[in-house]
């Protein structure tokens, strides 16, 4: 295909988009939906995947244009979604304060950033005379989906860096919990104090867990909720003992006391493991790069005596 035509076919392209968004943009093909027009009035009322901000609100006043295209977007990412309940859960392990709407958003402009590199790509080796349509269809549409790809293991990252940093936190926040109940604190009492003076996502997620027994759910309910939602097994053990013994009326000090004792042998137990792992690991450069290099130096004196001899 010579340039002129590629031009003139980047140019149709362009004009049959923007005549689809004009279309698109009418008043009559434009109506909001019902939920859109009393979302207002009952917006405290309303669950949670109901309650999605536009993408106008998060792009800036530049967005009000692509308003109507971004919602189409954002819906159809929705409709393909594996689970919307999962994604949520998945953006409060990470500790981000967005909603799914808002994630969409993300996934759909680094989709759009990585279809308009592939696109650059596309315009330079054509220009270069070596422009092939579906070669270029392709590349756009699997960039597009290498940026969304992207965004989720970004999160994926996300959450396991916040995990790990709570399994380094949880010994010492343990230590600090069981003293406090010893001194004589309550169980909330002593995750207020803990979530006062300490810092770190697990001092945070202790503040979470006053803001919901302050809004009024019970100690025993904020700590499933916050066993659920972390998803680590060492956090979730912990705080189950602390609600049976709530529950059961068992003495707190006695049972954080012997779950504090439980996480430092858990804590010493997995920095072995890793020591071990660690090890193995340097076995590799000792295996595959020394140990060969000191039998070539011990075999080469005497090759070469060889050779020379004969």
């Amino acid at each position: 295909m010579s340039a002129p035509l590629m031009w003139a076919a980047l140019a149709d392209i362009a004009g049959a988009a923007g005549l689809l968004l004009a279309i698109r943009a009418l008043p009559i093909l434009s109506q909001p939906r019902m939920v859109e027009r009393i979302a207002p009035y009952v917006r405290s009322s309303l669950p949670p995947e109901a309650e999605l901000r536009p993408p106008a609100a998060s792009l800036g006043a530049a967005a009000q244009i692509l308003t109507p295209t971004l919602n189409v977007a954002l819906r159809q990412l929705d409709r393909f979604s594996v689970n919307q309940d999962q994604l949520r859960r998945r953006l409060v392990q990470a500790g981000l304060e967005l909603s799914v709407s808002d994630y969409r958003l993300q996934q759909l402009i680094s989709a759009a950033a990585a279809a308009g590199i592939a696109l650059l790509a596309v315009l330079v080796s054509a220009a270069a005379g070596r422009f092939q349509l579906l070669m270029a269809a392709a590349a756009v549409t699997a960039a597009a989906i290498i940026g969304i790809l992207l965004r989720d293991q970004a999160l994926a990252a996300r959450i396991r860096r916040r995990r790990a940093r709570m399994i380094a936190e949880f010994p010492t926040i343990a230590e600090m919990l069981a003293l406090a109940v010893s001194a004589g604190e309550s169980a909330p009492g002593a995750f207020e104090r803990i979530s006062r003076t300490a810092r770190g996502e697990l001092a945070g997620e202790f503040s979470q867990v006053i803001r919901h027994v302050k809004a009024g759910e019970t100690f025993t309910e904020a700590l499933r909720a916050l066993s659920s939602h972390t998803d680590v097994p060492q956090i979730a053990r912990f705080l189950e003992g602390l609600v049976v013994a709530v529950e059961r009326g068992t003495p707190l000090a006695e049972v954080l006391r012997a779950q504090a004792a439980d996480v430092r042998e858990v804590s010493k137990r997995e920095l072995m493991e890793a020591a071990g792992r660690k090890e193995i690991g340097m076995l590799v450069p000792v295996v595959f790069g020394i140990l060969p290099l000191t039998i070539i130096f011990a075999i080469f004196p005497g090759l070469s005596l060889l050779q020379i001899g004969l």
